[in-house]
């Protein structure tokens, strides 16, 4: 392990956890909210949202899958020094974090079974942006009428709601910001 895998956790990790915790309760709870976030400095290629929405949300309990070009050895340094997650393919990954491309095929990661549909992955998906103009029209739990995010295609989000209560959950990370897709939301083209 590099001596640099040990910086970039978070400063103050009671407050900032907590804050960052809420930032991804408030994404999930609200989809199409973007969220903006800080307290991590992780290693490239992950952006500072997907090293908070790690730190935050992963533990010694939590396999990771990472996909494409964040399947590294700085950033699997770094995950093991600050949280301590195991790594694993798709199949047994409760979270996976990775490009559009490279977290693909969706249909590899757990979707939950009839008894336990909470036992299925949450993928943290790298984006190079995050905006809401010109985006899918998203409606469901937590959201008024409709919000709008960016995605990075619809059709998939329209399979993966037609699951519930099985399916994916879906974080997307660009730079400091974040949003969340959970399975519940229906998704239109814009």
């Amino acid at each position: 392990m590099e001596t640099a895998s040990l910086g970039g956790g978070f400063a103050d990790a009671p407050v900032d956890a907590a804050r960052a915790f809420r930032a991804c309760l408030n994404a999930m709870a609200r989809p199409g909210r973007i969220e903006t976030v800080a307290g991590a400095a992780p290693p490239a290629p992950l952006s500072v949202a997907a090293g908070v929405a790690l730190l935050t949300l992963c533990d010694p309990e939590t396999p990771v899958h990472l996909a494409g070009a964040h399947d590294c050895g700085a950033v699997r340094d770094w995950i093991t020094f600050h949280t301590g997650a195991p790594f694993s393919g798709p199949a047994g990954a409760v979270f996976a974090v990775g490009s559009w491309a490279a977290v693909q095929p969706l249909d590899a990661y757990p979707i939950g079974t009839a008894t336990y549909p909470d036992r299925s992955a949450t993928l943290i998906v790298e984006m190079p942006g995050l905006t809401a103009e010109g985006g899918a029209r998203l409606s469901g739990p937590g959201i008024r009428d409709s919000a709008r995010l960016a995605l990075p295609e619809t059709a998939a989000f329209r399979r993966n709601a037609a699951l519930f209560p099985l399916g994916l959950d879906f974080i997307f990370t660009a730079g400091d910001r974040l949003a969340a897709l959970p399975r519940t939301t229906r998704v239109e083209d814009a």
